[in-house]
């Protein structure tokens, strides 16, 4: 979401608020390609069992387990999943059902699942059809809140066995919408399930940022008149104010090691970016002289930051060396906003306009900013882009449906899909590390 407003200064809402300002043209390097789709690995994967045949509670429980483990591997996008519903090797894994899915797939996952009341019960394998060796074996219980979570977990835990790369299953998104009247704060998995409204300040809450380790959510919200920053503590339930400066408080990126943030204050005067320390809220400014710059984010090594500034007349991606404070210009568009690191450090993304007649899409940019790729065309406004924790998704915005929504896409932009069908329009999504 924009900062720039040239013509409306005095106001933080307006700035905030503000949609992108026509400027003049400028000069702009395009590059079009998508990454080719790598081999996907056969993986066969058998109907859940219920710990109890004749409790149709547990063959229920089994079957929901099932559906989100199959959900989680498919759009991994790492297996092709096999399987065979009909089929009576189901029911068992002896020597003849091993055979059988030897035929579908290199690995087997299998799983057993029971109600018992206020807990259940859920023990998933994973199987070499090769081998014949048991890979993976996990047990988990848990309230019903919690069988997502596990079932979203076991995803990762075959996904990290089977590739060595971490999965996505467990992570959130967290974003504003307005259905109540208000822009409060929402989290939902990944795949927009167990979607919860995490504040109730009948205000304006925009902005929402992840600690690098997932336990909190800083965002911005006139709760109190000022553009405040507020801290939810996930574990503990808690909401409360962070810093409370005068004019914009605004949350950036937070540092690799989890122990700072990159921020846009305003204190009194124009935007700039601040570093500020989580523990003691020590500040220190980073920009001097450099005009209205805003939407900090580290870089995954945390030697730089990247930021959006007018300081070349209209917006634009910078990026700042923090160890000699010397600063590059990324783009040379009509308008920039919202960049940020891919995990791997290979790409910057950012929400960008061409000209007066295009309308916001999403780019990628490299770190010398030699390299520039479209990946939204022809569909409405796109901004407000964030990395998924492996780098091979983007969460953004959207109006190709009418309002405002949160969409989901690879990361070169192929298989867009909204990621819930919550009432009202929805704001700058942030993808949890």
């Amino acid at each position: 979401m924009t900062l720039y407003a040239r013509t409306s200064r005095a106001s933080a809402l307006a700035l905030l608020l503000a949609l992108p300002a026509a400027a003049a043209g400028t000069e702009i390097y395009i590059g079009v390609g998508a990454a080719p789709e790598l081999p996907r690995a056969p993986l066969a994967l058998a109907q859940f069992l219920p710990e109890d045949p004749a409790k149709p509670q547990d063959i229920e429980l089994a079957s929901g387990f099932r559906d989100i483990v199959r959900a989680d591997l498919l759009y991994s996008r790492y297996f092709s999943v096999m399987e065979d519903q009909m089929s009576p090797f189901n029911l068992k894994e002896d020597k003849k059902a091993l055979k059988f899915w030897k035929t579908l797939g290199d690995h087997l996952v299998t799983a057993t699942a029971g109600d018992h009341g206020k807990v259940w019960t859920f023990r998933g394998r994973l199987r070499d059809l090769k081998t014949g060796e048991v890979l993976l074996e996990k047990f988990y219980q848990g309230e019903r809140r919690g069988l997502r979570r596990a079932a979203h977990l076991f995803s990762d835990e075959i996904i990290m066995k089977l590739t060595g790369r971490r999965g996505i299953a467990q992570s959130k998104i967290a974003f504003a919408n307005d259905s109540t009247g208000k822009k409060e704060i929402y989290i939902a998995d990944y795949d927009g399930g167990n979607l919860t409204r995490l504040t109730s300040h009948n205000s304006i809450s925009l902005l929402p940022r992840w600690s690098q380790d997932g336990s909190r959510i800083y965002y911005t919200t006139w709760k109190y008149g000022n553009p405040d920053m507020f801290e939810i503590d996930l574990r503990a339930g808690k909401i409360k104010p962070f810093t409370t400066f005068q004019g914009l408080n605004i949350p950036g990126g937070a540092s690799p090691d989890g122990g700072s943030m990159v921020m846009t204050l305003s204190r009194g005067g124009d935007p700039s970016i601040y570093a500020l320390d989580l523990k003691t809220k020590e500040l220190s400014k980073l920009l001097k002289r450099f005009g209205v710059s805003s939407s900090a984010s580290f870089s995954p090594d945390g030697k730089e930051v990247t930021f959006i500034s007018d300081r070349a007349g209209n917006p634009q991606v910078y990026v700042l060396e923090l160890a000699t404070g010397k600063t590059r210009r990324l783009t040379k568009m009509l308008w920039c906003d919202t960049p940020s690191w891919s995990p791997s450090g290979e790409w910057l993304v950012f929400a960008g306009r061409e000209d007066r007649k295009e309308k916001m899409n999403i780019f990628l940019v490299d770190p010398t900013g030699s390299q520039l790729r479209r990946v939204t065309s022809g569909a409405g406004d796109n901004e407000d882009p964030s990395w998924s924790p492996d780098g091979r998704f983007i969460a953004f915005t959207s109006t190709r449906r009418g309002k405002r929504e949160i969409f989901v896409m690879d990361a070169d932009g192929s298989a867009p899909h909204p990621l819930t069908d919550l009432p009202g329009n929805s704001f700058t999504p942030s993808w949890s590390r």
